[in-house]
C-alpha cells in the first residue's frame, strides 16, 4: 500500500492582533460547515482519463453540496467516458443502471502484456509477432455471446473480504475463477499500425474489456493490453447525455450567480427506469403507497401486467412497485423534495 510520507508543513505563529485568534471574531465550527442540499437526478458525467470513479463522484457531491451520491458501475482511472453518477433519491434506482448493457470503444497495443492489463502495469510477457487484419477479424466471433472470463488481478473482486487490487498492489497473486459474461457484439474498427488495433464493444454486466484484450492478445499468440479505454453508453445514457467537469462547474457558478439552474444538468431520477413500465395512479392511492401501504386497483384502473412498475402521479415518481393482480405493493419510496433534475434526455448512442 502507499503512505504519503511526505513532511508536514510547518506551522508559522500568527500576529497578536490576527483575526484567527481574536476572540471577538472567533466563529463557532458550526458555521463553517458547508450546508447539505437535498438534490435528486442522474449527472452523466464524462469522466477524464486520470481520475478514479470515487473522486470523480466527490467532485460533483461538493459541486452540488448534495447530501447522497454514488455511481453505477466504476470506470477505471485510465478510461474516460460515461459515469452514471446518482444524486439522492436517485442512488435507489443504481441497480437497473449497472444491470444495464454498456458500450465501449479500446485500443490495443499488440507484443506486450501487462499485470494490470492496461498501460500503466508492468510488462510480464513480450512477442515479436503481430496479428493481421484477417487473423483479427476470425477470432472475434469467439468472444461474442456468452463467454467465460477471468477478472483482471487488478480489480474490484473481492477475494476473503480483501479487493482483488490491494492484495494485487501487496504482491499477492490472486486466484481469481473466471464467470460468465455476456459479449453483445465486438468488432474490430480500425488498423492504424501493426502495433494496435482500435475495437467497439457492447456487453453486459461484470464484463472487464481489460482481459478482453488480453485474452484476444493471448489467442492470436502476441501479447495485447488496452492502451486507451472509453465508455460510451450505459444503458439508456449515451454520449449525448454526457457533461464534462468543467461544463458542469462552469453552470454551477452560473446558477450561484442566478444564471441559471442547477436542474437544467441533471436528468430526472426516473431517466434510469426507461426499461420498466409506467403507471400513472391517482393522489389518494400515490399518497398510501409512499406511507408504504399496498394498493388495490379494480376494472378499468386495474393494470393488465405484472412484475416491476414505477409509479407516478401528476407525472412526479412516487415509487418502485410490484404488481400482481391489481395489487400494487411499493418496494421503493422516493421523496422528491428539494432541487429535482429537469434536463431532458437525448435519445441514440
Amino acid at each position: 500500500m502507499m503512505q504519503d510520507d511526505s513532511p508536514t508543513t510547518p506551522v508559522l505563529p500568527l500576529a497578536p492582533d490576527s483575526p484567527v485568534t481574536s476572540p471577538a471574531r472567533q466563529k463557532n465550527p458550526q458555521q463553517f460547515r458547508r450546508q447539505k442540499n437535498d438534490v435528486h437526478g442522474w449527472v452523466i458525467l464524462d469522466k477524464p482519463v486520470g481520475m478514479t470513479s470515487t473522486q470523480a463522484v466527490g467532485a460533483i457531491k461538493r459541486l452540488f453540496s448534495c447530501k447522497r451520491a454514488g455511481h453505477a458501475g466504476t470506470l477505471d482511472p485510465l478510461a474516460s467516458g460515461c459515469l452514471p453518477i446518482a444524486l439522492g433519491e436517485a442512488t435507489k434506482t443504481v441497480p437497473f443502471v449497472m444491470d444495464s448493457r454498456k458500450i465501449y470503444s479500446f485500443t490495443v497495443r499488440w507484443g506486450e502484456e501487462r499485470d494490470t492489463d492496461d498501460a500503466d502495469g508492468r510488462v510480464v510477457a513480450t512477442a515479436d509477432a503481430r496479428p493481421t487484419r484477417a487473423a483479427i477479424e476470425a477470432l472475434l466471433p469467439g468472444y461474442t455471446g456468452t463467454i467465460s472470463q477471468v477478472p483482471p488481478q487488478y480489480s474490484a473482486i473481492k477475494v476473503d473480504g480483501e479487493r482483488a487490487y490491494d492484495l494485487a498492489r501487496d504482491g499477492e497473486t490472486v486466484d481469481l475463477r473466471a464467470r460468465p459474461v455476456k459479449i453483445h457484439s465486438l468488432e474490430l474498427v480500425n488498423q492504424p499500425d501493426a502495433d494496435t488495433a482500435e475495437f467497439k464493444a457492447e456487453c453486459g454486466k461484470g464484463t472487464y474489456v481489460r482481459s478482453l484484450a488480453r485474452d484476444i492478445g493471448r489467442a492470436l499468440g502476441c501479447y495485447g493490453h488496452i492502451k486507451a479505454l472509453r465508455r460510451e453508453a450505459v444503458g439508456s445514457f449515451s454520449k449525448n447525455d454526457m457533461i464534462s467537469l468543467e461544463q458542469l462547474t462552469a453552470m454551477c457558478h452560473r446558477a450561484a450567480a442566478g444564471e441559471a439552474s442547477l436542474a437544467d444538468s441533471l436528468l430526472p431520477v426516473e431517466t434510469s427506469l426507461d426499461d420498466i413500465p409506467a403507471l400513472a395512479v391517482a393522489r389518494a392511492d400515490a399518497a398510501r403507497l409512499q406511507r408504504g401501504q399496498a394498493v388495490l386497483l379494480r376494472g378499468r384502473d386495474a393494470p393488465i401486467f405484472r412484475g416491476t412498475v414505477y409509479v407516478t402521479v401528476s407525472g412526479q415518481l412516487v415509487a418502485l412497485a410490484e404488481v400482481d393482480r391489481g395489487e400494487i405493493v411499493p418496494k421503493r419510496v422516493f421523496n422528491l423534495a428539494g432541487l429535482v433534475g429537469t434536463r431532458r434526455p437525448q435519445k441514440g448512442h
